[in-house]
């Protein structure tokens, strides 16, 4: 059973410290280019809650999607509109994201390395010899 738990936790090792360096190693252009294909899969149902609840129009303001951004400004039903500033909803996601994904990434590396450190333990006390056991007993 030792032998079992330290495999998976080894595993899960593994799973955690990679989403945790991809957490830290992401950087805004690739953050970016996340939220823009995750915001032309979204519905205009979802796109005009988003827009309501975080007081933003549109996604980027960017060359390449442009005329996205416009449709998406003219449907925005924010309260910022009427206003003279309204900030685009990528800007604050990207913060949001950047400073989440910092923390992720470090919150996810400490528990990772407390599971080595599990796995360690498992492997020293996996290779102990029982003392209540019969030494002239092979197995």
């Amino acid at each position: 059973m030792l032998f079992f738990y330290m495999v998976i936790l080894f595993i899960v090792f593994l799973f955690q410290f990679g989403v945790s360096c991809s957490c830290l190693a992401m950087n805004r252009g690739q953050q970016e280019a996340l939220l823009n294909s995750a915001w032309r899969i979204l519905k205009n149902k979802t796109k005009t809650d988003l827009e309501t609840q975080l007081n933003c129009c549109g996604l980027l303001n960017v060359t390449n999607s442009r005329a996205q951004f416009e449709l998406d400004v003219q449907n925005c039903p924010a309260l910022c509109k009427k206003g003279s500033v309204c900030f685009s909803c990528g800007d604050k996601m990207l913060t949001h994201a950047t400073e989440a994904l910092k923390i992720l990434g470090g919150v996810g590396l400490f528990f990772s390395f407390t599971e080595i450190l599990g796995v360690w333990l498992a492997v020293r006390y996996r290779n102990q010899k029982d003392p209540r056991a019969n030494p002239s007993a092979f197995l």
